[in-house]
């Protein structure tokens, strides 16, 4: 078969990986280079589809204890925005189809841009029912950012229905909640769920940060997203702070009083 086809079709053949494994053999005894190149590159890419498969599974553990113990719907929490000196704190929390599959899914800060917007859009289309919580800046100055995450977690949760039968979160324990929960350290590295209530969280409130940079593009919010940069650090000096800013941060509190 290999020296029948050029190497244009060889490529339309593998990507269309319409042939048997046999042909696949003989086409990796053929010398041609560029047939050498497009092989190597499918088996590249079996490899890493194997590696997505094997990581993914990886981080159904938590949720497939709970399918085991007879709980049909476990709910991912998780949220953006703790640290940084202006914006809101933002959580999300998921509730994900038992057979639901994203290669690549992972914690939020860990992809780029462009696929933490693309999941984005494929887990709310998919998701059984996500709910995401806002706290501003004022409320968070009033209760402190622990308490806003809290009560930013809470709203998530309150807007899922059904409500689940169990929830997992990411390293903060919350009380008075409908259902069993447990607090994982790293959840969104270790909990498909969590990963995915991590998406949601940061691209809403990443968007948010691009939205009140058009409005005081001088702290250059779409870049930074309100965390203490030296950048942003020089723009609170020179112009004092935003109505966005959390003035009980440390930083934002010294310029204010200074």
């Amino acid at each position: 078969m290999n020296n029948q086809l050029t190497i244009a079709e060889i490529t339309e053949l593998i990507s269309s990986e319409m042939f048997t494994k046999v042909e696949l053999e003989n086409l990796k005894l053929d010398e041609r280079k560029g047939v050498q190149k497009v092989i190597n590159k499918y088996e590249k890419k079996l490899l890493l589809k194997a590696q997505q498969q094997e990581n993914f599974n990886r981080m159904l553990v938590f949720e497939n204890r709970q399918y085991d113990l007879g709980n049909r719907t476990v709910a991912g929490i998780d949220e953006a925005g703790r640290g940084p000196l202006a914006g809101p704190v933002v959580a999300a929390a998921v509730i994900l189809k038992k057979d639901f599959y994203l290669p690549g899914l992972n914690d939020s800060k860990q992809l780029s841009k462009q696929m933490r917007e693309s999941f984005f859009a494929i887990i709310k289309e998919e998701a059984i029912s996500y709910g995401v919580g806002v706290i501003d800046n004022n409320q968070i100055d009033e209760i402190n950012i622990y308490e806003a995450t809290k009560r930013a977690m809470k709203s998530a949760i309150q807007q899922l229905n059904p409500i689940p039968d169990h929830l997992l979160i990411d390293a903060v324990p919350l009380d008075n909640l409908p259902c069993t929960s447990e607090s994982i350290t790293k959840g969104d590295q270790k909990s498909i769920s969590i990963a995915a209530a991590s998406v949601l969280a940061k691209v809403t409130r990443d968007k948010m940060m691009e939205e009140f940079h058009t409005k005081y593009p001088i702290y250059n919010f779409a870049s930074n997203m309100g965390y203490g940069t030296k950048e942003h650090l020089n723009a609170i000096d020179l112009n004092g702070v935003s109505p966005y800013h959390r003035k009980s941060f440390a930083p934002v509190r010294d310029a204010i009083s200074g």
